[in-house]
């Protein structure tokens, strides 16, 4: 049974950071290409980031080029999403996913399986 989990969310003030992880069972993730998205209230699930597998090429949304950082473990079977220089507007439930094509892909469509989320709150 192919299961992701999601940590690291959490409270943060502005300028904050953090990192959020994607544990996997039941697939090994540098065979999967491995997206993050996050979804805000009353709006639709954004595509953030993507890492392909197993070259490992990544991509970055441009809203959030340049303050994140994906990354694999392929020892631990774990992806991570560094966030930096947070905002109030990047407040949303945050989920990693993996689709069996390899290819970079942005759709939320294009994706396989999905973890449960994980909240991330940027206030004062």
């Amino acid at each position: 049974q192919v299961q992701l989990v999601e940590s690291g969310g959490g409270l943060v003030k502005p300028g904050g950071t953090l990192r959020l992880s994607c544990a996997a069972s039941g697939l090994t993730l540098n065979e999967y290409a491995v997206g993050w998205f996050r979804q805000a209230p009353g709006k639709e699930r954004e595509g953030l980031s993507c890492i392909s597998g197993p070259e490992g090429s990544t991509y970055y949304s441009g809203s959030v080029k340049g303050r994140v950082t994906l990354s694999r473990d392929n020892a631990k079977n774990m992806v991570y999403l560094q966030m930096n220089s947070l905002e109030p507007e990047d407040t949303a439930v945050y989920y990693c996913a993996a689709r069996t094509l390899t290819r970079i892909a942005t759709m939320s469509a294009e994706y396989d399986y999905w973890g449960q989320g994980t909240q991330v709150t940027v206030s004062s």
